[in-house]
């Protein structure tokens, strides 16, 4: 089995294809070193998606963020500064997102 197809973008066209590896790869092209806070968000989000059919909006990712490490707003920018849709969605293997709030 090859790589999981994406689109022009790099965005997963079937979210159940990702995977760890998947996604580390994906964080590296994107010049993310994956730390434990990164993973954090990342197994979140996808725990969210497996349960709701939806990516998370930022802001639940923040408040898991706050609860598991008690980060502040900020650090949810930090981890993935170029964006959380940009970012964070892209290496959880969500769909592009069309519209995004972030929090």
């Amino acid at each position: 089995m090859g790589e999981p197809a994406v689109d022009g973008d790099g965005y997963l066209l079937e979210p159940a294809q990702w995977t760890e590896d998947w996604a580390r790869r994906t964080a590296a092209a994107l010049s993310i070193d994956m730390t434990p806070d990164h993973w954090i968000a990342i197994r979140f989000m996808r725990a969210w998606y497996d349960e709701h059919g939806a990516p998370a909006d930022a802001r639940f990712v923040i408040r898991h963020l706050t609860e598991k490490r008690g980060a502040g707003r900020n650090r949810l920018f930090e981890l993935f500064p170029y964006g959380y849709p940009g970012q964070a969605c892209r290496i959880a293997g969500m769909r592009r997102p069309r519209i995004w709030s972030t929090g």
